[in-house]
Order: C-alpha cells, then sequence, then structure tokens
C-alpha cells in the first residue's frame, strides 16, 4: 500500500492506506484538541483566526496562527521534496522517509512530555502541523491526490456529489467508479470517526494525555512493517513461480 504507485495502484491499496492515515489522523486531532484547544490536523480555522486578528489590528496574537498554517505547509513541502528527490532510485520506498518523520515527531512528543513540563504548546502544535502537512501531502501523491485524510470537510462534499449522481441514468456508466469512491470516502470518514474515538479514550479515561501520540506513531510503524513484510512475501513467491516454470 506504500509501495504501489499509478496504474498499479488499486482500489485495495487506497483502503488499506487511507484506513489506516485516517485512523492516526482522527488520533492527533482530539489529542490535540483536548490537550490544548486547538485543531492540529488541518489550518482552515487557523486562517480564519489570523485573518479575524488581522483586521482587529492584533498582529502579534495573529502571528501564532500564521505559525500554524506555515508548519502545515513546510511540512507537506518537506514531505513532497523527499519524494520527488528520491523517485528515481528504485531501491528505496520513496513513501518510507515521510512517514518515519511522521512516526518520530508524534513519538517524540508523546514520550517528551512524560518527563518535561509543558508551559507552552505552541511548539507541540506546530510540529503536529507539521506532521499531518506531511502525512497529507505524502498519501496525496501516492494515490494521484485519491485520497485525503487529514481533514473531512472535503470528503463530505465529494461524498454528497457521489452520492447525487448515482439517482441520474446519464451517469449510470460510471456506476461503478462511483461506487468505489463512496466506498473509499467512507472508510476515511469512519476510520478517523474511529481513530478520534480510541484518540480521546486513551487520552481522558486512560489518563495517557499528549502520551496517546505514541500509540499513533506506533500504529504508523507497524503499518510500514506489515507492508514491507507483506511486499516480500510476494516477491518471494514471483521469485520462486518463476524459477519453477
Amino acid at each position: 500500500m506504500f509501495r504501489h504507485q499509478g496504474k498499479s495502484r488499486t482500489l485495495q491499496h487506497n483502503l488499506r492506506i487511507a484506513t489506516i492515515l485516517s485512523f492516526v489522523a482522527g488520533m492527533v486531532n482530539v489529542t490535540g484538541f483536548l490537550s490544548f484547544k486547538q485543531l492540529t490536523t488541518n489550518v482552515t480555522g487557523h486562517f480564519a483566526l489570523f485573518i479575524y486578528d488581522v483586521t482587529n489590528l492584533d498582529f502579534w496574537k495573529g502571528t501564532i496562527y500564521f505559525l500554524y498554517i506555515i508548519s502545515f505547509f513546510f511540512g507537506s513541502f518537506f514531505s513532497s521534496f523527499l519524494i520527488e528527490k528520491y523517485q528515481e532510485n528504485k531501491k528505496v520506498n520513496i513513501f518510507l522517509i515521510p512517514t518515519l518523520i511522521e512516526s518520530f515527531i508524534l513519538f517524540s512528543i508523546g514520550i517528551s512530555v512524560l518527563y518535561i513540563e509543558i508551559s507552552s504548546y505552541d511548539l507541540i502544535a506546530c510540529l503536529l502541523l507539521f506532521a499531518m502537512g506531511v502525512q497529507n501531502s505524502f498519501v496525496t501523491k501516492i494515490s494521484n491526490a485519491v485520497v485525503r485524510t487529514t481533514h473531512l470537510t472535503g470528503l463530505f462534499t465529494d461524498l454528497g456529489i457521489d452520492i447525487s449522481l448515482l439517482f441520474f441514468p446519464k451517469h449510470s456508466l460510471q456506476k461503478e467508479k462511483l461506487i468505489a469512491n463512496i466506498k473509499l470516502r467512507l472508510y476515511i470518514i469512519t476510520s478517523f470517526f474511529a481513530g478520534g474515538l480510541i484518540g480521546g479514550f486513551l487520552y481522558s479515561e486512560i489518563k495517557f494525555g499528549l502520551s496517546t501520540l505514541i500509540f499513533s506513531a506506533i500504529i504508523l510503524l507497524l503499518s510500514l512493517f506489515y507492508d514491507d513484510f507483506r511486499y516480500k512475501i510476494i516477491k518471494t513467491k514471483r521469485k520462486h513461480l518463476r524459477k519453477s516454470i
């Protein structure tokens, strides 16, 4: 699911990566909000608050929202830059590096809060937005802009459009594709919701607090391990099949 690109990529590949990454985004979103009452998976709300502060000539207060926006932007830029840089190297799984960076950020925050008393959460918010920018960028590139996992506004819009098209006979030839798109978007929305529920439970009921992010990092690392392990098994089977022929 992290390797296939272009024509070799199937709906199943997109469903797998969408489920995992949207689940992680849901956990990050609720953990950030419960910790410091800020959204850490998208910048739409931050942009509105930034504009509000600017129009009220409260430039210094608006700076933090500008930093939130820039953090998400740089995460997206950095992820895309790495992918483009190593794309020609066939020996490297180019989506491995951004995923490891995201995991490292989440794990580091989750561990550090156990030993360091946090006086200001602005840096953590910026780091989480950077991590989500990284994720949104590489999943967009790997799926050819089919999968988005860090926010739901566009997903609900696309879901509404696709469902409405099913009611018109002139789109009957596209019915199979429409149903596939609807299925994918429902998977993302459900996984984001499930990630939020699990994250909220770990944060509030189990009292893990920001350390809930450790579980998000573990999920990412396990998905990478599973994907690599599965790839090696398939590769070995194909190799033995060629020898037997």
